[in-house]
């Protein structure tokens, strides 16, 4: 008996060793997540979740498909007082195509932690070094998923657009001049908005204030 005893306790031993272990593999931060079984149960959500025309509120965005196949090189660090980012690689490495596109279509998301990502990640991203030359080509594909975030109906999604776009003009400056007339209907729609008045006179006047920069 004592040597079934040895032999249970021994047994027992490593299965209380992967079980400490298991839970720092499949965090998300972990720097294989390229590893191929992993993407497949969001396979499964792929078709629903990737819809071009799910622009009504309750329709998620890619952002949640790409961020659960690891698509996404940041991810939220909880903090005792603040929540921050922590990127998988540096920022400065990473290419703006596809990701601010991705981070841009990630404002539209109601859902933590896809809203704190997309909106730190937007504004991280464009505060890299050669953030302007990278940003500039990208417009045309990124000012239209703006519109859709400034046409929202949700509140919080409507602020994270208008954050956004002033962060994005800022460093951008007279590049996106010629894309604003795209935006100004959606701002000056929620100017009648008491909530929104004042936000939006700021950064009407932000935007002018950059716009006016580069001639």
């Amino acid at each position: 008996s004592n040597v079934v005893r040895m032999s249970s306790s021994i047994r027992i031993k490593p299965k209380t060793a992967i079980q400490k272990s298991k839970p720092s593999s499949p965090l998300p931060c972990s720097p294989e997540p390229a590893i191929k079984p992993q993407p497949k149960p969001s396979d499964k959500l792929n078709p629903k979740t990737i819809d071009p025309f799910g622009d009504h509120s309750r329709a998620p965005s890619a952002f949640a498909a790409i961020y659960a196949k690891g698509g996404v090189p940041c991810r939220l660090m909880h903090g005792a007082v603040k929540h921050r980012l922590q990127w998988e690689c540096l920022p400065e490495t990473v290419p703006f195509d596809p990701l601010l596109i991705t981070l841009a279509e990630g404002l539209r998301e109601t859902k933590h932690p896809y809203t704190f990502v997309s909106k730190e990640g937007f504004k991280e991203l464009l505060m890299v070094e050669d953030a302007t030359e990278k940003a500039v080509p990208l417009l045309p594909r990124l000012v239209p998923v703006l519109k859709a975030v400034l046409a929202h109906s949700d509140d919080e999604v409507f602020e994270r657009g208008l954050d956004a776009l002033v962060q994005l003009s800022a460093v951008v400056g007279s590049s996106l001049n010629d894309h604003l007339k795209l935006l100004l209907t959606n701002l000056s729609r929620r100017l009648t908005d008491k909530k929104f008045k004042e936000k939006i006179t700021v950064a009407l006047q932000k935007l002018e204030q950059y716009g006016g920069k580069v001639s």
